[in-house]
């Protein structure tokens, strides 16, 4: 067992020491550590622990953690602002280290002089948005196309937008990777203010929230839709091996060009696809990028030569039972191998192995499986921020009533899209029904009235099976199918060219120019009690 480190208290919130060991972790837990920092570059000279793998250490033990890498004897201005952002950030009481403790100390000094210099800015609105995706700026748009006289705040660090579910479409080559990319700045609506920084708490007691740089925003109604958080380090290994070595995922802009890249390089070997456990974002995302890839390598006359494995968490192909038989005809045509309750642990990526753990009768064994691709996707859960805050249900999204989407104890406060506890399946289609649902019940909310509109639990998720064709599964809450067409216009159930034609050429300019500017092309509001 390694020696105790030195902890040096510099404050009651945060203390340093030098280089922490991955068993140093679990005692600082019991310390009473709510959060460590780690300020020592993975790539300097030394044999230390990389940051991904005390990151894993320390979610085992309950800490939050961030990395905040610094040069020695090259410290920037740059770097106590970084540093100051995670102190706003995190939980106290902090432990930052680094080989010596010298940097951590020199760090928190500047990230305190930073603070000193930047007073608390506070500022009140009718409306607060958290999150500037496609949930907080569709509703904010919403909101200001029914009533232009409301002040509206949007508060989010980003300054890039992304149309996501193009994602898939970019790792099977139908898109390319810009396409599905815009400036933030150009997407805000015109009446809304952008306060450009992340928000570190909530004080629904006195209706307001924090932000990072130490603002205080004040509302009289709150709507908060963040996203999701992609837990890339749940998986052993991933962090270091994400856009190498075969290892790829249409989860992320930068990493599904590589996806497609792999796919039509590839004339054989073994090409793995994995999903974990529920609830993701767009679950039928992790089975599309297979079936586009299926699709490419049949067209290359390839296919045969690949053995293609599908590894899904949970215990059928789909949730919704009607869509499964198409998609099986295609799991048969393809010949992939259908692994159920097969969770994926951990990737050696140099090795090309990739290990999961599969239920086996009683038993859960972990197997290896050696790949040449492997199109991953990570756990997910709510931003820590939301998980840690008293607006969280048991699970850790917003605790909403499914139908208002107003939040179960504050009743000036919404939450829609990735973050919010809704039993819906968490997809874009989703967000565009929500949107003027919680933009009617917000403004409700401001005149002191109870919600006006209902939510039925929509979501669609358009399977990609093959170049050109897809099956349109659109549903509500308890799996109840809720198809937008007529049958004999497209059958959701089977796989349909026009449904593609939808996917492919229809959505998109629906989402930058509809959805995104307040329009509510066939997602008007259902008010509660009608028909």
């Amino acid at each position: 067992m390694t020696s105790k480190p030195e902890i040096t208290k510099l404050n009651d919130a945060i203390s340093v020491s030098p280089q922490l060991e991955l068993e140093h972790v679990a005692a600082l837990a019991k310390a009473g550590f709510k959060s460590i920092i780690c300020n020592r570059p993975d790539a300097e000279e030394g044999d230390h622990p990389r940051s991904d793998a005390m990151a894993g250490a320390a979610k085992k033990s309950g800490l939050q953690f961030a990395y905040v890498p610094a040069v020695s004897g090259s410290i920037t201005d740059q770097d106590g602002e970084k540093m100051a952002a995670a102190l706003a950030n995190l939980p106290a009481p902090v432990l930052a280290y680094c080989r010596s403790g010298a940097r951590s100390t020199k760090l928190t000094e500047m990230a305190q002089a930073s603070s000193a210099k930047t007073p608390s800015k506070s500022s009140r609105f009718n409306v607060v948005v958290v999150g500037g995706g496609s949930a907080g700026i569709a509703t904010a748009a919403s909101m200001l196309k029914r009533n232009k006289n409301i002040s509206l705040a949007i508060v989010d660090p980003a300054d890039d937008h992304y149309y996501q579910p193009g994602w898939t479409m970019v790792g099977g080559g139908a898109f390319s990777a810009e396409f599905t990319h815009r400036k933030e700045k150009d997407l805000i609506p015109a009446r809304a203010q952008w306060i450009k920084s992340a928000v570190s708490s909530f004080d629904p007691e006195n209706n307001s929230v924090l932000t990072a740089d130490g603002q205080e925003v004040g509302y009289d109604v709150l709507i908060v839709c963040p996203g999701i958080k992609l837990d890339w380090e749940a998986i052993d290994g991933l962090p270091d091996t994400l856009g190498k070595n075969g290892v790829t995922s249409n989860y992320r802009f930068d990493l599904a060009p590589y996806t497609y890249r792999l796919v039509k390089d590839m004339a054989g070997g073994t090409a793995l696809f994995t999903q974990p456990p529920m609830p993701i974002k767009c679950a039928g995302a992790p089975q599309k990028a297979m079936y586009l890839s299926c699709s490419k390598w049949e067209s290359q006359g390839v296919l045969n030569n690949i053995d293609v494995q599908f590894h899904n968490s949970g215990a059928a192909l789909f949730g919704i039972k009607e869509y499964v038989p198409a998609l099986m005809e295609y799991i048969e045509r393809y010949n992939a191998h259908l692994n159920l309750e097969s969770t994926l642990v951990a990737v050696d990526g140099p090795a090309r192995i990739a290990t999961f753990e599969q239920k086996q009768g009683e038993e859960t064994k972990r197997v290896e499986v050696k790949f040449d691709m492997i199109h991953v996707v990570p756990p997910q859960m709510a931003p820590d921020f939301v998980r840690s805050s008293p607006l969280a249900a048991e699970s850790g999204f917003v605790d909403v009533d499914p139908a208002t989407l107003r939040h179960t104890k504050y009743a000036n406060i919404f939450s829609l899209g990735d973050a919010c506890s809704a039993p819906n399946a968490k997809t874009m289609a989703a967000v565009r029904k929500q949107a003027p649902i919680v933009a009617v019940n917000a403004l409700a909310a401001l005149d002191g009235k109870p919600p006006v509109a209902d939510y039925d639990g929509y979501g669609s998720c358009p399977l990609t099976v093959e170049r050109g064709k897809v099956v349109l599964a659109e549903f509500g809450y308890g799996g109840k199918l809720l198809p937008s067409f007529p049958n004999w216009l497209i059958d959701g159930t089977r796989p349909s060219r026009l449904s593609w034609l939808l996917k492919d050429t229809i959505l998109p300019p629906v989402y930058w120019h509809g959805m995104l500017k307040g329009r509510e092309w066939m997602v008007r509001p259902h008010r509660i009690g009608a028909e």
